[in-house]
């Protein structure tokens, strides 16, 4: 996830440019899911996917570790931001609501790194990451499935 600065906003972003793009009737954990779906459908590097050895100098590097989790904290901190401003509130529900749908970005970022570093290939941690994903916003739709829907 070493990017230029360009590409690091964009990544930040990104959560946040998707709720503001879903359709009308659609909900934010709807769009998540989609996106999330499509980013592993082309095995999107800012999943966590890389190279062993890319893998292994972001691990071996507090550095470059620290700046990761923090543009993963700031791409939450943008999207609490995008649901405050639609809903016209920013309290904690806007905010946990943002934390719930970053959270299956973040847990899986660190497994497909993991994976990275083991060797695994892409492909098979695509496999790992799409079904983790199913299940991880599965159990987020009760909470979040019929909340936060584009008027």
């Amino acid at each position: 996830m070493l990017l230029r600065a360009r590409d690091s906003h964009r990544l930040i972003g990104h959560l946040a440019e998707v709720v503001a793009a879903r359709e009308p009737g659609e909900s934010m954990l709807s769009a998540i899911r989609r996106d999330y779906a499509a980013a592993v459908a082309r095995a999107d590097v800012t999943l966590g996917l890389s190279s062993p050895a890319f893998a292994r100098m972001i691990a071996g590097s507090p550095v470059l570790t620290t700046r990761e989790l923090e543009m993963l904290l700031l791409r939450e901190r943008a999207l609490g931001d995008a649901i405050a401003a639609e809903t016209g509130t920013d309290g904690p529900q806007q905010r946990l609501a943002a934390a719930l749908l970053a959270s299956v970005h973040r847990v899986l970022y660190t497994e497909a790194r993991q994976r990275s570093l083991a060797g695994q290939p892409r492909p098979e941690i695509c496999a790992v990451l799409a079904e983790a994903a199913s299940q991880a916003f599965g159990l987020l739709e009760p909470a979040l499935g019929t909340s936060y829907r584009r008027a």
